[in-house]
């Protein structure tokens, strides 16, 4: 088993015999050192977002102090759900080695197909519902006028 895939694994295994969450586990790799780790903690912390790479870019982020890891390494035990995905592109990550499928997961009761539905065929399980456009899009002028913003 690869080293770094090897310490995801046993996050993974700490957060089923925990009872924290699923059995999900990442590391986060930068120039052969270990940045942080993280494992599935939904349960534990009663919180839909507390995946493991979610867990663990939270961390990595925390202690490079910066949003942006470009200049390191994700390893998943599972392909990260849209969500996770989601933190992954936002904090620029640009190398990501996963282990078990969506299939695996939706085997174990982890099932993200209706999340990749909804982004395959727009509206068709669609919950979101557009209000108010014109006052919230002016947010952005706002920011546009800002002298000191910092684009992330």
């Amino acid at each position: 088993m690869n080293k770094w895939m090897k310490i995801a694994y046993n996050e993974a295994v700490k957060s089923l015999n925990n009872m924290d969450g699923g059995p999900f586990g990442a590391v986060i790799v930068r120039n052969e050192e270990i940045i942080a780790t993280g494992r599935n903690e939904v349960l534990l912390n009663n919180d839909p977002t507390a995946h493991a790479e979610v867990n663990a870019i939270r961390k990595a982020s925390k202690i490079l102090k910066r949003f942006d890891l470009k200049d390191c390494t994700l390893y998943t035990t599972c392909f990260p759900c849209p969500m996770c995905l989601g933190a992954i592109f936002w904090a620029r990550i640009p190398i990501v080695y996963y282990g078990a499928t969506e299939d695996d997961a939706s085997h174990g009761g982890f099932d993200d197909k209706i999340f990749y539905e909804m982004i395959k065929k727009k509206n068709r399980y669609t919950i979101l519902h557009q209000i108010d456009h014109k006052k919230n899009a002016k947010l952005f002028d706002k920011w546009n006028n800002l002298k000191n913003k910092k684009i992330y």
